[in-house]
């Protein structure tokens, strides 16, 4: 009988954790320097925290870069990757009944055709290989981001981005809920609307709402009456609670503006690892009480806030530009 695969959910033991530096000036224009920081920061207090990071750089000039600004517990490995995003660019690690792991790959085009750079074909590849694992390319394209999965084979994504015709036009609704149980163990899909708004994306769930424990979704809640994404929040919500799973509330960061245009800001970006949580915060005034809203939900862990606006000037935030390795 043939072993089912699945991926464990966030808050299972990782082995470590891959992280991306940002490393192209036209993706973080004057913002380059601050957005290294960010992710260095990130990178550094997993590290400390007692968990291995493996912080990815570009070449010799960017890993001088990161070992001025990381903790000597930072490994820093030289790889070709072109985005920072590794958590839609590199290997999705399943793992089955008898503890071994293995990698699932899927087509990538540049979130929709929109940002393609040289490098990000490759990277989850390299990145399985580096971690000697068995991989297998499967035949449709898909982005981590755009799933979040509580390990009982319940997984959230939104139509905005799985329907959307950019990815995979000739796959139905049901040929897409297959595909996510053949190839990643997904039985069970909760469907959710739209991402945030102004999200690059096309509206990656791991932006908008993300499971804290088996059946247990957080979903942010508007914070002001300018919220941009009150309605969104309140439509996730509803979807989830309909579908039988049970909603916590997080406060949203509000309305982010920067030169009138709105920001895909979220607290839901947070990356859990083996003994902390760390939440992206904005210079909002509702930092503390969305940290504060995410350490209740992971009373096992330490939860700490850390500055990410310039890396989410790139398009994305700490969950994004990193994919965790399960533990064996």
């Amino acid at each position: 009988m043939s072993i089912v695969y699945t991926i464990p959910p966030e808050w299972y033991p990782q082995e470590w954790l891959w992280v991306g530096f940002p490393h192209l000036a036209d993706e973080w224009p004057g913002m380059l320097g601050r957005a290294q920081e960010q992710i260095a920061a990130f990178a550094s207090a997993v590290a400390e925290s007692g968990q291995a990071v493996r912080l990815v750089v570009r070449d010799a000039a960017n890993r001088a870069r990161a070992e001025a600004l990381c903790s000597a517990a930072v490994t820093i490995e030289e790889r070709v990757y072109g985005d920072v995003w590794l958590r839609d660019t590199g290997p999705l690690v399943v793992r089955g009944a008898d503890g071994n792991r293995a990698a699932r790959l899927f087509g990538f085009n540049g979130w929709g055709g929109k940002y393609l750079m040289p490098g990000d074909e490759a990277i989850g590849a390299d990145l399985a290989a580096s971690a000697v694992l068995s991989a297998t390319r499967a035949d449709w394209i898909l982005e981590g981001g755009a799933l979040d999965g509580d390990g009982t084979g319940l997984v959230a994504t939104t139509e905005q981005c799985l329907l959307n015709p950019n990815r995979n036009p000739r796959l139905s609704r049901a040929e897409l809920e297959t595909r996510l149980a053949r190839d990643l163990g997904y039985t069970r899909v909760l469907w959710l609307g739209d991402g945030l708004i102004n999200d690059h994306t096309d509206g990656h769930v791991d932006n908008l709402a993300r499971f804290v424990a088996p059946n247990r979704i957080a979903v942010p809640v508007a914070t002001g009456a300018d919220d941009p994404n009150a309605a969104i929040y309140a439509d996730a919500a509803a979807r989830a609670r309909a579908f039988g799973v049970s909603v916590a509330e997080v406060p949203s960061p509000g309305r982010i503006e920067w030169g009138d245009v709105v920001q895909p800001a979220s607290y839901m970006n947070f990356v859990v690892t083996t003994h902390m949580v760390v939440v992206p915060v904005f210079g909002s005034p509702h930092d503390a009480d969305g940290v504060a809203a995410i350490a209740a939900l992971f009373p096992g862990r330490d939860v700490v806030g850390l500055m990410a606006d310039a890396v989410l000037a790139g398009g994305g935030g700490f969950h994004c530009a990193s994919q965790q390795m399960p533990a064996g």
